[in-house]
C-alpha cells in the first residue's frame, strides 16, 4: 500500500523559493534605485551640456557681432595718414602746381599702400591677356590685331579683396576675325 501524503509544507523546500521570491524584489528596487540615480547623473549633465551649448552660441553671436561692427577699422586707421595728407594739400592755398603734383603722388603711394596693407589688389590686365569674365568686364569688342578675346585696352582698374572681385575692370576686348 501506498502511504498517503503529507500535505504539510516542509520548510527546507519552501525556503529557497521564499529567497528567491524575497531577493526578488529587493533586487528589483535596488535596480530602480541605481537606474534612478544613473537618471539624475545623466538629466544633469545633459543639462550642462545644454547650458554649456547655450553659452558657445551665445559667444559666438557676440563675436560675430563684433566682427562685423569692426571689420573696418583696420582699413580705417590704414587710410587715415591718406586723409591726413589731402587735408594738409587743401590748408596750403598758394602751393604751385608741381607741389600739388608731388603732394598727390605721395597721397596715391599712401593709398595704394593702404590698400594693399589690407589685400586690397588691383586688376589691371597687360594687352594680350586672355578676357576673364571672373574678373574683367567687357565694354565693347574692337578689331585689333592681337588673338581674340583677349584685353586690348584697360579702361579702369578693378580691384580684388582676398580674392573675391570688389570691381572688375572695364575692358575693351578684341573682336573675333
Amino acid at each position: 500500500m501506498s502511504q498517503p501524503q503529507d500535505s504539510t509544507p516542509n520548510p527546507a523546500e519552501s525556503a529557497p523559493g521564499a529567497a528567491e521570491s524575497a531577493a526578488a524584489p529587493a533586487s528589483l528596487e535596488q535596480q530602480l534605485s541605481e537606474l534612478q540615480v544613473r537618471h539624475t547623473e545623466v538629466s544633469d549633465a545633459y543639462l550642462r551640456a545644454k547650458a554649456e551649448v547655450e553659452n558657445i552660441r551665445r559667444r559666438s553671436e557676440e563675436e560675430i557681432s563684433k566682427a562685423r561692427k569692426f571689420a573696418v577699422e583696420s582699413f580705417a586707421e590704414s587710410l587715415l595718414p591718406v586723409r591726413d595728407s589731402l587735408e594738409a594739400a587743401v590748408a596750403i592755398p598758394a602751393a604751385t602746381t608741381d607741389q600739388v603734383l608731388e603732394g598727390v603722388h605721395a597721397t596715391l603711394r599712401q593709398l595704394a599702400a593702404a590698400l594693399e596693407r589690407n589685400k586690397v589688389l588691383e586688376i589691371n590686365p597687360p594687352a594680350g591677356t586672355k578676357f576673364d569674365p571672373h574678373h574683367h568686364q567687357a565694354i565693347s569688342m574692337v578689331p585689333a590685331d592681337q588673338e581674340a578675346n583677349t584685353v586690348v585696352a584697360v579702361l579702369q582698374k578693378g580691384y580684388l579683396i582676398a580674392d573675391r572681385v570688389l570691381r572688375p575692370a572695364l575692358v575693351t576686348v578684341a573682336a573675333p576675325k
